[in-house]
């Protein structure tokens, strides 16, 4: 990574936005300069052999340049500082670069498969020439490193649409010896596969295209966490003495280094009201220190020292995973009157579930009922925001 640090200053502080615009307009500058380069090599050797395999891998680095192009850009308008409009960043613009970068990747794939199958209906033969194939193996191995450039770059700022720009140039190096190995068996086998090679460079491409894709749409749409940094910041919460639970985690994904979570946080109903606030403050810095994430806690009192309320809450959770196994429940409590008791809580259910929630009220019900005729169960529905 020595482009990194001979063009990035502070080029280890990847939450700054100004940093990770940096490597956004150095991804993109390399991969403008090195795909316009290989596009007029291989457009030469194409027109040179007449080969539709070569000159349309030739517009494939062509629209490559147009995708680097978008993805500076892209990083450009996500490394703009918050504003009125938009109160959290533009740092999902980086995603929105990421799917331009995948659109591109599939259209091409499109057309090449096209093209290829009206070569492989009307063949036409294909010249060999020393200059071309030298031209494709230099090419494979500028596309092997532009490759793991930009992975290594996404790793290292967790980008999507490097991520992306990466499996584009890895689908383009296999793209481009496929290409190759066409040339050669017409050359000494006398075959002509070149239709058939583009088409399967076609098919090749578009997958690499939808997986990039996927990979862009799923942040937009609001994918769940990644379980690892749920379970790593369920263990800092809970490291804390002052807090026995916690629930309603939501984490809200506005661009890389951009993410926002809440929760509630269970403390004794007889703690010190001082000190389990100065606990929650100091677990929201916590996050921000470690994770780069600003939190809001909510901070729930319940009941630890009624032994008989906490063994009860024990059984209705057992209960409830009977219903559901990855069920859980939180605000639990116990109002006691003369003809019967209000058994409160909330159930959290897992999207997978295949019960609706009337269906989860009723079991539970029932369930809670049959411990003691005189339990009534009041219960709210809560679906999952982390698996």
């Amino acid at each position: 990574m020595g482009l990194v640090r001979l063009f990035i200053k502070d080029c280890d502080n990847v939450t700054d936005p100004a940093v990770r615009e940096r490597y956004g307009i150095l991804s993109g500058t390399v991969g403008i300069a090195l795909n316009l380069l290989l596009s007029a090599g291989k457009l030469f050797a194409g027109l040179m052999t007449g080969s539709i395999s070569i000159t349309a891998d030739a517009f494939n680095n062509l629209s490559d340049a147009g995708s680097s192009v978008v993805t500076l850009v892209g990083f450009k308008l996500a490394g703009q500082k918050a504003d009125d409009g938009h109160p959290f960043g533009h740092g999902r613009m980086e995603y929105l670069a990421g799917l331009l970068v995948s659109l591109m990747i599939l259209l091409v794939g499109v057309e090449l498969g096209r093209s290829s199958i009206g070569k492989i209906l009307h063949p036409e033969a294909v010249d060999f020439s020393l200059v071309s194939t030298g031209i494709l193996a230099a090419s494979i191995l500028v596309k092997l490193w532009m490759g793991q450039f930009n992975r290594g770059l996404g790793r290292k700022i967790g980008s999507a649409a490097m991520a992306a720009t990466a499996a584009d140039s890895l689908s383009d190096a296999v793209a481009t010896a496929a290409v190759l190995a066409g040339t050669l068996v017409n050359r000494f086998a006398h075959v002509n596969i070149d239709g058939w090679v583009g088409l399967a460079v076609a098919v090749f491409i578009l997958r690499s295209g939808w997986g990039a894709a996927k990979d862009t749409i799923n942040p937009l749409l609001g994918e769940s966490p990644d379980p690892e940094l749920v379970k790593q910041l369920r263990d800092l919460v809970l490291s804390h003495p002052q807090v026995v639970g916690m629930h309603d985690l939501i984490i809200h994904d506005y661009g890389p280094g951009r993410r926002l979570c809440s929760f509630h946080a269970e403390v004794p109903q007889d703690a010190d009201i001082l000190d389990a606030h100065d606990a929650i403050d100091h677990i929201e810095r916590e996050i921000k220190e470690k994770f780069g994430i600003e939190t809001t806690v909510h901070m729930d009192p319940i009941a630890t020292a009624d032994e008989k309320v906490n063994q009860l809450r024990r059984q209705v959770a057992d209960l409830a995973r009977v219903v559901e196994p990855e069920m859980t429940i939180h605000d639990f409590r116990v109002v006691r009157g003369p003809t019967h008791t209000n058994v409160i809580f909330d159930a959290v259910v897992p999207h997978k579930c295949r019960l609706t929630d009337e269906e989860v009220l009723q079991r539970l019900r029932r369930a809670v009922s049959a411990l003691d005729p005189t339990y009534q169960a009041v219960i709210q529905i809560d679906r999952a925001y982390v698996e």
